[in-house]
């Protein structure tokens, strides 16, 4: 899987890119049609944010996170994409089931 990185006022360091690769190789693990996802690390107002776009089966599927640290901000980032993703995963097989079809019945009037 891909990944992308960019910092918005902030370093994308060895030590962050390092996190975010070990973390999402877990989400790369359950979802394998996943091609690649789209990192934008943000600080503003002290406050540590990070936003996940990926397309998952012709999906937009995008999560953002926001901590004091950034390392717990990258961890809720994978929290929240694994549950999005499996959202979409359940839709998707949902979709492909056969729905019940209900036969239509004459309507009797009532001879009381």
């Amino acid at each position: 899987m891909k990944i992308n990185i960019s910092g918005h006022h902030v370093e994308v360091t060895e030590a962050i890119a390092e996190v975010i690769h070990s973390k999402y190789a877990k989400v790369a693990n359950h979802f394998p049609n996943l091609m690649s996802l789209d990192i934008i690390l943000k600080v503003e107002k002290n406050i540590q944010k990070i936003e996940v776009t990926t397309q998952y089966e012709n999906a937009k599927v995008s999560v953002t996170a926001a901590a004091d640290d950034l390392y717990k901000a990258i961890g809720n980032s994978v929290k929240k994409m694994e549950s999005a993703l499996a959202h979409r995963k359940g839709v998707i097989n949902a979709n492909l089931h056969n729905k019940y079809q209900v036969p239509e019945q004459e309507l009797v009037a009532n001879p009381n």
